[in-house]
This record gives C-alpha cells, structure tokens and sequence, in this order.
C-alpha cells in the first residue's frame, strides 16, 4: 500500500511524491504497458484436401546408348555436328571403307569359285549314278563321286558366308545411331585407329521422353500405406501419381508427367526405393543431369485440417501454433505436422475442429499475451495510410450566431 503524499517537511514531501510516481495511480495498467496485439484467426474446419508430396531428383535420358565401331580400321570422317540432334539411323563416323570393300571383291570371287566347283561335282555324281546301277563303275567309285558333291555343296555354303561378312563389314564402316536423341562430343577425331568396339566413339541420349529419378524413404512408404489402410490417406488408383518439377530458380515446368516406376528393393545404403517419373520434352528444356524438385499430385486426405504455412512456427519441441485462448489470450499449442496443401500445412495431430489458430499478426504474440482479434495489417490511426475519420457534421444555418460589429 503507498504512503500518503502530503507531508509539512519539504524532503517529506519530495519522498512521498517520489513513492507515489513509483506506485502510479490507483487501478491504471502498468508503467511501459503494451496494448494488447492485432492479430487475425482462422477457425478450423476439417474438409477434404489434395496433397503433395516432394522429393529431391534428377533428370536423365530415357535412353542413352554408346556409339561404337563394329569393325577395325581408320577414322575417316565425322558425320555430324557435336551437341545436335539425329535420328534413328543417321551416320555419325566412317572408317575407311576401302579395305573392307577389296575384302568384299575377293568374297565375291571365291563364292563364284565355289559355286562352279559345287556345279562341276554334281554333274559328276549324276553322270556316275547311273553307270553304278548297271555296275559299269565300282560302288567306290560312285561313292567318291558323292562325297565330291558333298564337299562342294560345303564349300560353297562356306564362301557365300564369308561373302556375308564381307558384307556386312562394308556396311558396318558406316556407324550410324540406334536411336533418336542428343548426340554428345566426339572422343575420338579423324586419322585414329579404331580398334572396334573396344572404343568409344560418343554417346547418344533420348530426351523425349525423359526420365526423373527420385529416391522414397521406406519410413514414408510405410506411414503412407498405413494411413490409406486406416481411411485417412486416398492414394490416386493404380499409383498413377501426376508429377509436376520444379526448378532450382523456383519456376515449374509446364508440363507434368506420370509416375511410371517404383521399385520394391530398398537400398541398404541409403534406406529408399528407386522411383521414375516420365515427362514429355518435346521442346527440349529439359536436360539429362539437372537437379530438380519432382512434386507427386493426386492423394486426398479426408476431413483433413488445415493452417496457413506461416501459421505454423518452429518451438523449441518442435513445430507449434498459437491458437486463440480464453479471455483472448494466445496459447502456444504443439502440433504434428503432414504434407502440404497447395499454401496449408496439414495438421496430423495437435488441432481440433473450431479451435482458433492466429495466422496474421504473430510477430506481437507471446505465450499468454493478451491479442484482439482484427486486421494486423491495417495501419494505428494517425499513422499515415490509417483511415480519416469522418468530418464533424456542419452547425445549421438557423443556429449561427451572427458576428458583433466592431
């Protein structure tokens, strides 16, 4: 209780006017005092929302093939341009065919060859077939004859494949590509000995379609197949998730994919599953390499709540939210936190219908402050911006007082 003020001794008084300042005035707020915060709420509904999930991931060709020689011989030229696109088909390198071609003249000669002999050794065989029949010749002598045939008969199958592989020798100085794609740079230039397939010309990768890899944690696996089997997770049918990617610069890319692989191994090393996506890249912007965000669209989860993202504040034991308490108090309230929402947070555990969560306005709260309800954003009157108030209304003409003459 403060002493009283008055006192009939100067210091006395100077005393009692200091305790009475220190106390302040009977039933007032406290010295230094805040108004209470500004803050805006939300209530909570629970309602049927569609979520996303994100992963790290990266992009790669959907095929990529190494180009290499089928044959042994000089590099005679290069076929295409460095960086460019080819089709299916198109040649890239050329050996010299020249030796390959002197190989297919002499095939072609011993096939003759052999088919002339092949022809010389029936004619034999039929003519000695009958002369065995009236015993003219010996049966050793008929079988020689047949056995010549035979002879033939192999040779020549034997000279008209190596006409096939003369052949196809040709053909192969031609390196062409097996598939459609982006062609990379060229390992080897022209006037080097190509040593067959043991060298490795370049590379050719098919960017339409193309493939996002992405890894699945076996824990996330295993929380989402349990929350579909208790009825709080509605996954797309058949797994067809739509995937859209996001860019390290935070744009998207226009066109979404489908999810087109998931692997049941999980990997000891790293505790995920592979996982692909498949995106069109008809225009090219996609490239093999880069590091994207791969975004699964298409799970519901039923009568679910949901806050703003910057609702949601991380506590010393976690993620936490501040909910409008009794007596217009905020009380901070822990929260377990899901996927996201489009901008919402999904609130597994922590909320219940209709309570009040502030979403506007936190900067001002603490535990237990007292907040009202409003718009944080709207500027104190008189700041500038605050709105005017409105302008004292006119006295009546019958009530002005006519002004005195001087």
């Amino acid at each position: 209780m403060c002493p009283p003020a008055a006192s009939p001794s100067p210091f006395l008084a100077l005393s009692a006017a200091a305790l009475v300042a220190a106390c302040g005035p009977q039933g007032g707020p406290p010295p230094g005092g805040f108004p209470p915060a500004v803050v805006a709420v939300q209530e909570v509904k629970p309602a049927a929302r569609p979520i996303e999930f994100e992963f790290p991931a990266q992009t790669a060709g959907s095929r990529e093939v190494e180009v290499r020689a089928r044959v042994t011989g000089i590099l005679h030229k290069r076929n295409y341009e460095e960086g460019a696109r080819v089709a299916a088909g198109q040649s890239l390198f050329t050996i010299d065919p020249v030796p390959f071609e002197a190989a297919l003249a002499r095939s072609e000669a011993d096939a003759v060859a052999a088919e002339a002999q092949f022809n010389q050794a029936s004619r034999n065989a039929k003519r000695y077939k009958p002369l065995w029949e009236t015993k003219a010749v010996s049966q050793k002598e008929y079988d020689d004859a047949v056995s010549a045939e035979e002879i033939a008969a192999a040779q020549l199958k034997a000279a008209k494949a190596r006409l096939t592989e003369a052949k196809l020798n040709v053909t192969y100085t031609r390196v062409e590509s097996p598939i459609p794609g982006v062609t990379s740079r060229a390992l080897k230039s022209e006037g080097s000995l190509v040593s067959g397939p043991d060298v490795l010309l370049t590379t050719v990768t098919q960017t339409d379609p193309m493939y996002v890899n992405f890894g699945l944690s076996e824990s996330e696996q295993t929380r989402l197949a349990r929350d579909a089997a208790a009825g709080k997770l509605q996954l797309p049918k058949d797994g067809k998730f739509e995937v859209v990617l996001r860019f390290e610069d935070g744009t998207t890319y226009a066109k979404p994919g489908r999810l087109a692989f998931s692997d049941v191994r999980v990997s000891g090393s790293t505790g995920t599953s592979d996982a692909r996506a498949e995106m069109p890249n008809a225009d090219g912007r996609l490239r093999p390499g880069q590091f994207v965000r791969a975004i699964l669209k298409g799970a519901v989860r039923p009568d679910a709540i949901a806050v703003p993202q910057r609702a949601v504040m991380e506590g010393p034991q976690g993620k936490m939210v501040y909910v409008l308490g009794a007596e217009s108090k905020a009380e901070p309230r822990p929260v377990t936190v899901g996927e996201w929402s489009g901008t919402d947070w999904i609130i597994l555990e922590g909320l219940k219908p209709g309570d009040k969560v502030i979403v506007d306005g936190l900067m001002k709260v603490f535990p237990g402050g007292a907040v009202q309800v409003g718009d944080p954003n709207q500027p104190p009157p008189g700041a500038p911006g605050a709105p005017k108030k409105a302008d004292a209304k006119p006295e009546a003409k019958g009530d002005a007082k006519p002004q005195e003459k001087k």
